[in-house]
């Protein structure tokens, strides 16, 4: 009997182990990104009073007589399946759909979590609210170009510099549209202004004109001029000066090595003699721009694929250039890829870094250490590290938060199992207390 005893109190002990779990996670329902736990029993070691028996010729076998010794506390397993998404509309806050965990650190060493309630502290960093731990992933250059084949320690922060940050682009391709009339004399021109960057941000005033209008008519049956392409039956000039035009500032035109004049087919569409360039882009023309104030000789490579020629009036304009004036960091946002991408006041867009994500073999295995944090252990294996949206990492959604996965109900039926499970052991302990008072009362 005192075994039953015995057995009734270690289940009364694993009961209320389940109970502290339950409740826990009760009481961490509305924890951002909390991942509930359960608690798996196993019986205890049993007492063998007779083995099992061996069939004979002339009886059957015999089953082993065992009686268990209690229970014990298996395992408390940890629920990662996907929590709800709760927006906020804050763009620091962070919600991992899929796999994966935010890399965040406090010098020292490496956690995990994915309790995306981040903000920008005093300095820039992106840093866990709840801790002040930077969050961790890789910086761009200066370029914008992100390089993820870097290894991520406590040193590689995230750095938003907002105001701090300033950032120019040097022009290095122009698109001038428009159409040049197909009816103009030799004599006509025109000219249009474009404004351009150099590598400090310097602006400079551009003046392109076409002119020398040329015509060839095929049906006439005399050979093409030299050097035009098949099916040109039209020809402009063009220059480019440094400020107004003027033979002092001339610095390109199309008679220059490797580039072309603009000919035109009987349908009014640009034909070129020029090799394609990569991935089967048209070659440009191109000129140089002498710098100032300290800034060097830039080339700027010029398309003109998109000016025709109709029978109607010259107008050509610049349509775009990929040069920037200086401007400083207004404000940013981040994709689901993890690219934080800045916004500067002179309208210029370039990645700041790129959050670094991590995932395991053995997600279960992760030991906890408050504050919505884990720490890998041998179980869950080593961090594999790469950037969102690769490898089976799921998307970062700015603007939302994850929210708890404890299931109520759920939580509520493991509450009254455990309180049955431990009143019905409590009966087993006063019962045999009963018997052994009868047992004792048998010598008075």
């Amino acid at each position: 009997m005192l075994q039953a005893m015995l057995a009734g109190v270690a289940s009364m002990k694993a009961q209320e182990t389940r109970m502290d779990v339950i409740g826990n996670n009760l009481a961490n329902v509305n924890t951002t990104a909390y991942k509930g736990s359960r608690v798996t029993f196993q019986d205890m070691v049993a007492q063998t009073i007779r083995g099992a028996g061996r069939p004979s010729t002339d009886l059957g076998g015999t089953d082993p007589i065992q009686f268990g010794l209690g229970v014990l506390i298996g395992g408390t397993d940890t629920n990662i399946e996907q929590g709800s998404l709760n927006a906020t509309n804050r763009p620091t806050d962070l919600a991992i759909q899929g796999n994966g965990y935010f890399m965040v650190s406090n010098g020292d060493r490496v956690a995990y979590t994915r309790d995306g309630a981040f903000d920008l502290d005093a300095q820039g960093d992106l840093v866990h609210t709840a801790t002040g731990e930077r969050v961790l992933g890789w910086k761009a250059d200066a370029n914008g170009n992100i390089d993820t084949t870097k290894p991520i320690g406590p040193a590689n922060a995230i750095n938003v510099p907002l105001g701090a940050l300033s950032a120019v682009q040097q022009t290095t391709q122009m698109t001038m549209a428009g159409n040049l009339s197909a009816t103009a004399a030799p004599t006509d021109s025109w000219t249009s202004q474009a404004r351009v960057y150099d590598s400090l941000g310097g602006s400079h005033d551009l003046t392109m004109e076409f002119a020398n209008h040329q015509s060839y008519n095929p049906s006439s049956g005399n050979p093409p001029p030299a050097g035009w392409p098949a099916g040109a039956t039209n020809a402009w000039d063009w220059t480019v000066y440094n400020g107004a035009p003027a033979p002092a500032n001339q610095i390109g035109s199309s008679s220059d090595a490797g580039n072309e004049r603009l000919y035109f087919d009987a349908s009014g569409q640009l034909v070129t003699s020029l090799p394609p360039g990569a991935n089967n882009q048209p070659t440009l023309n191109k000129f140089n721009v002498p710098g100032s104030n300290g800034a060097p000789t830039f080339s700027i490579g010029v398309d003109f694929s998109q000016i025709g020629q109709l029978q109607t009036d010259t107008q050509v304009n610049l349509k775009d250039q990929n040069g920037f004036p200086p401007g400083s960091l207004q404000s940013f946002s981040i994709g689901l890829d993890g690219v934080l991408t800045g916004l500067f006041t002179n309208g210029l867009t370039r990645p700041l870094g790129m959050l670094a994500m991590s995932i395991f073999s053995n997600p279960g295995g992760l030991e906890r250490t408050g504050n919505n944090l884990w720490r890998n252990t041998d179980d869950s294996g080593l961090a594999v590290v790469g950037s969102p949206r690769s490898g089976g990492r799921g998307a970062v959604n700015s603007g939302f938060l994850e929210q708890s996965n404890v299931d109520l109900g759920n939580e509520f039926t493991d509450l009254i199992i455990t309180q049955r499970g431990f009143q019905a052991n409590t009966k087993v302990v006063t019962t045999v207390d009963e018997m052994l008072q009868d047992l004792i009362n048998i010598k008075r």
